[in-house]
């Protein structure tokens, strides 16, 4: 008897793992497909249309490919059938990248738009944090510094604090990080009231104006 019901069960998990696997094999052929779909649409996204837009359509498939990718490896490495906290995180966040596709400018100007944002959120956090950094009264180089001091290079006392040259150079550097910031918001403005992606001349002074803006902060 006892054999018999361990028959029965064993009968029904394959049964159990047939269905999941054939559940699994039309998932695949889905994902398959809109993988394809997906990076068949960026591959015809011309660059006539500008550099600056199809960075960001590319940067948004590779992070849906990446994200599927991330997915089946967790798939993979879980036991059959489970369901696990990385496996649902992962889900989420291949979700998360497929959403953003509907945020994408639809064209360059647009995309101009978007990158003038990103570097204008840069330089306003900088500017916040040079500022905190100088209105506090402790070690303004404790994590800048403390390399040296773990490799047995003690620091000197000019290294504990503002020195008075510092805060001379420090303020012509805020100045020029809030002029900076001023320029990318009049220039948001300026494309916002007249950019123009119609001609392929303008299209390309567009990226010139995205290249120029990214040498802010360059990476």
């Amino acid at each position: 008897m006892f054999c018999e019901n361990l028959m029965f069960v064993s009968v029904l998990n394959w049964i159990e793992v047939f269905y999941v696997l054939q559940d699994g094999e039309k998932l695949l052929e889905s994902l398959l497909k809109s993988t394809l779909t997906l990076s068949t649409i960026f591959y015809w996204l011309p660059k006539s249309q500008g550099v600056t837009l199809r960075r960001q359509v590319r940067d948004a498939t590779v992070e849906v490919l990446e994200g599927v990718t991330q997915l089946l490896e967790v798939l993979l490495s879980s036991p059959l059938p489970s369901l696990s906290r990385e496996q649902l995180t992962s889900t989420g966040g291949v979700w998360s990248a497929c959403d953003q596709f509907d945020q994408l400018p639809k064209e360059n100007k647009g995309a101009l738009l978007v990158v003038l944002s990103s570097q204008t959120g840069v330089v306003k956090d900088a500017i916040e944090e040079l500022e905190q950094a100088l209105s506090e009264a402790q070690d303004p180089f404790n994590d800048v510094l403390d390399d040296d001091q773990d490799e047995g290079n003690p620091r000197g006392n000019r290294d504990m604090y503002w020195s008075e040259r510092d805060r001379q150079v420090m303020g012509p550097c805020q100045g020029l990080m809030k002029a900076a910031a001023g320029c990318l918001r009049k220039l948001a403005s300026a494309v916002k009231a007249n950019g123009d992606s119609a001609a392929p001349q303008n299209v390309a002074q567009l990226d010139d104006l995205a290249d120029m803006s990214r040498e802010i902060s360059p990476r």
